[in-house]
């Protein structure tokens, strides 16, 4: 059984372990999903577009041809070196056909590798357990970047250029970068040729210019409508997520981890610290302009109504993935509900 973890992802994607013939790439952030699958596929083949050492398989071709998958998994390379099988848009609908794969000593002793993607996939979920539970397999979620690993990134693309970015720069980057790491990286690399090859540091004001519109994405501000109890704020950030396209669960998640930086900052008022001092010492740092909003929500929330905030969210997200019932409007429910808590009560 093979759940590759965190710290060993990185040498794992460079050279798979042995003795694993498919490997399961799943997580909210796609982009993510596809760099880690290029590098996988380096790593097996020379030349990942190489008709005669890689397959791609389609939801289509499996319906109409169920045995398409071992049949490609049981193949010789016609040129020699290890096969490539590619299947996107995987989910548990696959599972029985990917196990009879996993399970076919064909398909295991000849080399090849089969490389599934898929999308957010819950721990109940058949997919991710039999990739989780096989030992012919290997998973490796694929989190959307946040908190230290965002910075990071920030660091390592602009690093690249030699560029660094002001704290108030670092800030907006942060807030506004995140969903998917393909973009993050396109729009980083948009900010270092905007900058040019002088070094230095980014300012807010070209940050503000090149990555975003000028004002935090669209999630972040669902995040601090809800926190901070503003209906028609909370309603105006949900429209434009639905233009952008956001899921609901994406949603769920950006305020699942702004309360989740709220829950850690109150605890440690809670201890007697500074409201100032905790709010500047957070990495990534808090977009300056946000950073008087956050006081006004540390001063409302207090970390037991805070983790009642989060359980609910929790059970929105869980009940999007398992009721069958509009995820738009659990969504919008329990956003509600948070930010009715939210808002000043008169008299108090």
């Amino acid at each position: 059984m093979v759940k590759v973890q965190n710290r060993s992802v990185e040498a794992f994607l460079d050279q798979p372990q042995t003795g694993i013939i498919a490997v399961l790439l799943y997580g909210e952030d796609g982009g993510l999903v596809r760099e880690r699958a290029g590098r996988i596929a380096a790593a097996v083949v020379d030349d990942p577009n190489d008709p005669f050492r890689v397959a791609e398989i389609s939801a289509a071709m499996l319906k109409d041809e169920p045995s398409r998958l071992l049949d490609e998994m049981a193949a010789l390379s016609l040129i020699g070196g290890r096969r490539l099988v590619r299947l996107g848009r995987a989910g548990n609908a696959y599972s029985a056909g990917i196990e009879a794969v996993l399970d076919n000593p064909a398909a295991a002793g000849n080399g090849s590798l089969l490389l599934v993607e898929a999308a957010g996939l819950a721990p109940r979920d058949s997919l991710r357990k039999l990739f989780e539970g096989h030992d012919r397999a290997a998973a490796i979620p694929c989190y959307l970047d946040d908190g230290r690993s965002l910075e990071n990134l920030i660091h390592e693309v602009l690093g690249g250029h030699g560029l660094d970015a002001e704290p108030s720069a670092m800030a907006y980057l942060a807030a506004n970068l995140g969903t998917d790491r393909q973009i993050t990286r396109s729009e980083l690399e948009k900010l270092a040729l905007y900058k040019g090859r002088n070094g230095g540091s980014i300012t807010l004001a070209e940050a503000e210019a090149n990555v975003g519109d000028g004002a935090p994405l669209a999630r972040d501000d669902v995040a601090l409508a809800t926190a901070g109890g503003d209906q028609v704020g909370l309603d105006r950030a949900l429209v434009k997520c639905r233009i952008s396209g956001e899921s609901p669960i994406a949603i769920l998640r950006a305020v699942i981890r702004h309360l989740q930086r709220l829950h850690l900052m109150s605890l440690k008022l809670a201890q007697g610290d500074d409201i100032s001092r905790v709010i500047k010492s957070q990495r990534p740092p808090i977009f300056f302009k946000h950073q008087p909003i956050i006081q006004r929500q540390l001063q409302h929330w207090r970390p037991a109504r805070l983790a009642q905030a989060l359980e609910i969210l929790t059970e929105a997200e869980l009940d999007c993935k398992t009721t069958g019932l509009p995820a738009e409007a659990i969504c919008g429910r329990a956003l509600i509900r948070i930010a009715n808590a939210a808002r000043p009560r008169s008299g108090n």
